[in-house]
């Protein structure tokens, strides 16, 4: 669709920087906070929370619409990517949306994808998923960085749901000096407990029916670490092993810190449970937060 300072209900639509900059300038002379919250498209009711969460944080909503190929490895589904624009801008003027930013590759990387000037954390970067799909997230805050620069936002909306992404972008955020404030919303799921994710898409039916087991491995893992009141011996494993039996592909099952994503120690009171699994081709991630009390 041409989305060229397009109107839609009272939702402003540009795919331009120069359009963009002036929309925000509008926005921003007008005394308003400015809230940001990218996204991919395809969006589901989990996206349209960060939305919500935005519109009570600022008086003026701006959210991308951009599937980056600079995150998608050789093997993955950039091309097979769900893309519905038309719903999409629906979705977003109906949660309250002030603008949309639909840009090209060209627009976002003018000088093309492999000359793009990259921004990377490292270490965090190349663990958990990390070490599961290299580059995916060097591709992740390198588009985040750049949009940020384009939005300069007060404050930023990411779904818990990609934990170790969130935590990316704080750290990120914080090395840079950045003036944002990233929030995390908690992630929105589905009746039976699975995640919410544009790749939930790519489930059959079969496999739909035992994706929900993902977090029920999770949720049995924070409620024995409370009820102990420690990180059980062999935690790990035993999740692994678990998903294994109720017939998912188990990439990972770590318990770490919630603050820099570390291995968890005795010592430690916050915490997160991380997981990674496949079913059919299919990736699913999810966590559970727990904190140990006393």
């Amino acid at each position: 669709m041409a989305c060229s300072a397009a109107k839609t209900h009272l939702m402003n639509v540009v795919s331009t920087i120069s359009e963009l900059h002036t929309e925000v300038a509008r926005a921003r002379h007008a005394g308003k906070r400015i809230a940001f919250a990218p996204t991919m498209g395809n969006l589901h009711a989990g996206h349209l929370k960060l939305i919500e969460v935005a519109r009570e944080r600022a008086q003026f909503v701006v959210s991308s619409i951009y599937v980056n190929p600079l995150q998608f490895g050789p093997t993955e589904d950039f091309s097979a990517y769900p893309r519905t624009p038309e719903q999409d801008l629906q979705a977003l003027a109906g949660a309250g949306t002030g603008l949309v930013f639909m840009p090209t590759t060209e627009e976002i990387y003018p000088r093309g994808v492999a000359a793009q000037t990259c921004v990377e954390v490292p270490g965090l970067g190349n663990v958990l998923c990390g070490a599961f799909r290299p580059g995916h997230f060097r591709g992740v805050t390198t588009v985040v960085n750049r949009l940020f620069n384009l939005v300069q936002p007060d404050v930023a909306l990411f779904g818990k749901k990609d934990y170790q992404q969130l935590m990316l972008i704080r750290l990120m955020v914080a090395d840079l000096g950045m003036p944002i404030e990233i929030v995390g919303v908690d992630t929105v799921r589905e009746s039976d407990g699975l995640a919410m994710s544009s790749r939930n898409n790519y489930l059959r039916p079969e496999e739909r029916a035992l994706a929900p087991r993902l977090y029920a491995v999770l949720c049995d893992l924070r409620d024995e670490i409370r009820r102990l009141g420690r990180i059980p011996e062999k935690a790990e494993a035993t999740g692994m092993e678990r998903l294994q039996r109720m017939g998912l592909r188990a990439e990972y099952v770590s318990i770490v810190r919630q603050q820099d994503l570390a291995p968890a120690t005795p010592q430690d009171r916050q915490l997160a449970a991380l997981a990674a699994a496949w079913l059919g081709r299919t990736r699913l991630i999810d966590n559970v937060e727990v904190t140990i009390e006393g």
